[in-house]
């Protein structure tokens, strides 16, 4: 599929890079596959040092950006971080310091860059965290000041979502729309609406219909839009998506997701809007 031939375009996007060896491990391979368009990476977890290699290899293939960081157990066991129901309450009721979310966003992205040897081609959040009230602001702030003057600013994930639920309808009113006209007012790039959104429940066959509905679902137009998955390729006692990520792996590996993504007329783009060639 070529990109004129296309009506609609998508970035993949995986979340999580470094979380453990089974996730990183089946991001690089659907990455070989092209399978993937980008991929946002836990610079908290003590993997990124030895797993940034494997990452290198596959660099001209995919956007890689930080997976911005205040909820998972690495930022707790650091001192920072919160579960994210306590983050969010933080969030409502003003209970960050601007000046230690700036610091921590800086050491985030110092920990990316002194790894990756060159600045993220995008920013995202664990959680979706890099639009909430407090987080937010500290955020455009630093990207401002770090990369306002850049001819290559790194595009930012609005995760303004798509489809309808409980949970959907939280992430989009925790910043999104905020986050959305800042992007606008600075003409800093983004990518919208976010799709991808589940409980992580159910079979392989369940999240292959998932993904249907998501790539019909996906808009034409100029910009593409961003489905998140959370791929691994296979699953470990302690991690309690574990089983998920194992199935959206095997879907993602597999020739149905080619035939998927050709029978909603959708290609799999960078940010960049390069087309991706699925193998």
């Amino acid at each position: 599929m070529t990109q004129l031939q296309a009506l609609k375009s998508v970035v993949v996007c995986a979340d999580d890079y470094a979380l453990n060896a089974p996730t990183s491990q089946g991001i690089v391979a659907l990455c070989v596959l092209g399978r993937l368009s980008a991929t946002s990476v836990m610079v908290r977890s003590p993997r990124w040092s030895e797993e940034v290699a494997a990452l290198r290899e596959v660099r001209d293939r995919m956007d890689v950006g930080l997976h911005l960081d205040w909820t998972s157990a690495f930022a707790r066991a650091a001192g920072f971080g919160h579960a994210l129901g306590g983050v969010m309450g933080r969030s409502l009721w003003g209970g960050f310091r601007h000046s230690d979310v700036r610091d921590e966003i800086e050491r985030q992205l110092d920990a990316f860059e002194v790894h990756w040897q060159a600045p993220p081609d995008h920013v995202d959040g664990h959680q979706h965290v890099q639009q909430f009230d407090g987080l937010r602001q500290a955020l455009c702030e630093v990207l401002l000041h770090r990369y306002g003057g850049s001819s290559k600013r790194p595009w930012l994930r609005v995760s303004q979502v798509a489809q309808a639920g409980f949970k959907a309808r939280v992430i989009s009113r925790m910043g999104a729309s905020t986050l959305q006209s800042w992007t606008d007012s600075q003409d800093w790039p983004s990518v919208s609406p976010l799709l991808g959104v589940y409980g992580f429940g159910g079979s392989l066959t369940d999240y292959r219909r998932r993904m249907q509905v998501w790539l019909r679902d996906t808009p034409a137009g100029d910009k593409p839009a961003i489905i998140m998955c959370h791929p691994a390729v296979s699953a470990l006692p302690d991690d309690i998506m574990g089983h998920a990520r194992a199935r959206e792996f095997a879907y993602l590996a597999s020739h149905d997701f080619v035939h998927d993504l050709r029978d909603a007329g959708v290609c799999l783009v960078r940010a960049s809007g390069q087309v991706l060639k699925s193998e």
